[in-house]
């Protein structure tokens, strides 16, 4: 007797099998009992006796028994094993469900998102999340594959890393052997990728986890995210960007065939006309936006290199300077406006490339200053203390090494996923992800340390 999968049932008309799933339905017909039996796979009928009549839904059994082609009138084109149904021959329940605490035959949309987050391994059953968890895997491996196939290494970089400036709060780890001392979780791996550069790896990959305490929203999710990282040596804003085309046009071709992308190349804007003409830089730029199918990329350019910032700014400000970055401290100015970095910072253009689809960011990238010189101007007009210059004192030493021009971008997974499937919100995208309050619902999380815990960290928690 041969344990199959559902998908390949109908492979096996005429023969007794093994199958293993949940019950997704049942129908009692008096002496018959119907079934629908689900895995990873699909759905299959099995056809049982009224020893079935005590499943409940969800459970969890083995059903062994003999593949039957239907009757003509009772096929079911909806489904690929609607050809056949399965005749119970013996069943075991191997794990018995209670009545569960919220409905997966629907989308979901309509239930409260505290409830299927608390139940998250629940909500992760319904047939839309199932397909989104599948889609984000293949995207994954499909831009694993590409890049590969283009001579990119994939590097991994330190979870456990040092707190730095670069534009949103950390979240910081206590170390234990250097009591008083911490770690910082990621925000980006900006620093290590072009510290890769300087080691001539030239091109670098990494699907990279970051993490940045900023408050969530619908495209933003709190806490921690995944984007695709990428960077090169010796290559221009040209090249970041067609590489980037080539490889998402062919992801949606193959993955997502029923989206088609409205315009190819994608339109490049420039920021101040994106500005003036669409009041945003990253514009919606479909032709018809009820078409769920239609994907408008596009490329926001010519940046401007600094924004103006406030002597309250959180974290580059200290009030000695009305500069911030406008993408962040490592983007390179445009070549024609080097000089302006005396004179006017203000009218600076960066090389930095936000990639754009139906209305939001999705990624975003730049040409990095390889120059230290350069790189220590900007750290001055953008008000740095020598303290705050000094955490960057590694990357400064390192470009003395000789390190190669270079640039890349970084498109967050998440993101781009939820605009190509056209969902409300980053949390239908991720497995596990956190509340809008910035609680992971499943574990509890955070959660207070033990007195003990805290005594080895050497650390002392004060209660308002």
């Amino acid at each position: 007797m041969k344990t199959l999968s559902v998908i390949d049932t109908p492979l096996h008309i005429g023969k007794s099998i093994e199958l293993y799933g949940w019950v997704e339905t049942k129908r009692d017909h008096r002496k018959i009992v119907f079934l629908d039996i689900r895995d990873r796979t699909g759905i299959v009928q099995v056809i049982g006796d009224e020893r079935m009549k005590s499943l409940t839904p969800e459970s969890v059994v083995l059903i062994k028994g003999l593949v039957k082609k239907r009757p003509e009138k009772l096929i079911n084109p909806k489904i690929p094993t609607g050809e056949i149904e399965i005749e119970a021959q013996e069943f075991e329940v191997l794990s018995a469900a209670n009545a569960l605490p919220m409905p997966i035959d629907s989308d979901g949309y309509e239930i409260d998102e505290e409830v299927r987050l608390k139940y998250r391994y629940l909500d992760l059953r319904r047939k839309r999340m199932a397909r989104n968890m599948r889609l984000r895997s293949q995207s994954v491996h499909f831009i694993r594959s590409f890049l590969m196939n283009h001579d990119f290494i994939e590097v991994d970089t330190p979870i456990l890393t040092k707190a730095t400036p670069e534009g949103a709060r950390d979240f910081l780890v206590p170390s234990r052997l250097q009591k008083g001392s911490f770690y910082a979780l990621p925000q980006s791996p900006q620093q290590y990728k072009q510290l890769l550069m300087v080691a001539g790896i030239e091109r670098y990959f990494q699907i990279a986890r970051c993490f940045r305490d900023e408050d969530p929203r619908a495209d933003r999710a709190y806490g921690e995210f995944t984007q695709l990282d990428l960077e090169m040596s010796f290559v221009t804003q040209k090249d970041i960007m067609q590489l980037t085309e080539e490889l998402f046009t062919k992801m949606i071709l193959e993955l997502f065939p029923d989206k088609k992308i409205s315009q190819s190349p994608w339109p490049r804007l420039n920021h101040a006309d994106a500005m003036k003409k669409y009041g945003t830089d990253k514009p919606d730029l479909r032709k018809d936006k009820k078409d769920p199918n239609e994907l408008a990329f596009a490329w926001t350019i010519d940046f401007p290199l600094f924004t103006e910032q406030s002597e309250e700014d959180y974290f580059h400000g200290s009030g000695k300077s009305k500069f911030a970055p406008s993408h962040h401290m490592f983007t390179a100015p445009h070549p024609d406006d080097i000089k302006l970095l005396d004179t006017d910072p203000g009218k600076v253009r960066g090389q930095q490339h936000d990639l754009v689809l139906n209305g939001y960011e999705v990624g975003g990238g730049s040409i990095r200053i390889h120059d230290p010189a350069i790189q220590k101007k900007i750290f001055e007009l953008i008000g740095f203390s020598e303290k705050q210059k000094g955490q960057f004192s590694h990357m400064l030493e390192a470009f003395t090494y000789g390190v190669p021009p270079h640039g890349g971008i970084a498109p967050g997974i998440d993101r781009l996923l939820m605009a190509i499937l056209g969902e409300p919100s980053l949390r239908e995208i991720i497995p596990f992800p956190a509340t809008s309050g910035g609680k992971t619902s499943i574990m509890s999380a955070p959660s207070p340390a033990t007195d003990a815990q805290l005594e080895e960290l050497g650390i002392s928690v004060t209660e308002k």
